[in-house]
């Protein structure tokens, strides 16, 4: 687990004038102690190159290995209990998510189903 240090601004609260403060991120966070323990699987594109077709070689030389990453006991709001199938939930700062048809009472699992970023335009700067 990761933990990096941060200070606390009380005075910098949303709605609050604090014109002379930048501050550099927010923390979202959930209560471990009242947190639902869930699978959540992060799905990222499937190919490494934008058009694997125009690529040289084997279309499938361009999997992406990454392509999933897999959470197995991500904490979540106590409040998506109660997800449905039909139902699309944000989670801050990673993207769009939907409950998976194999979740259960006991393991919810959600599925990134859009991310926050466009990963492909950063790329696509970089050339």
């Amino acid at each position: 687990m990761l933990f990096r240090s941060c200070t606390y601004l009380p005075e910098t609260k949303s709605g609050l004038d604090n014109g002379s403060i930048t501050v550099k991120g927010t923390i979202h966070w959930v209560s471990a102690a009242h947190a639902l323990t869930a699978e959540v699987r992060l799905y990222d594109r499937l190919f490494t190159s934008e058009n694997p077709l125009a690529e040289e070689g084997d279309f499938k030389d361009t999997i992406n290995p990454n392509s999933l990453e897999v959470i197995p006991h991500a904490m979540v709001e106590p409040s998506l209990k109660n997800a449905t199938l039909d139902s699309r939930y944000q989670f801050i700062r990673k993207g769009y998510f939907c409950l998976d048809k194999d979740s259960t009472a006991d393991k919810p699992v959600f599925n990134r189903t859009v991310t926050l970023k466009d990963a492909w335009a950063k790329e696509v700067k970089k050339k």
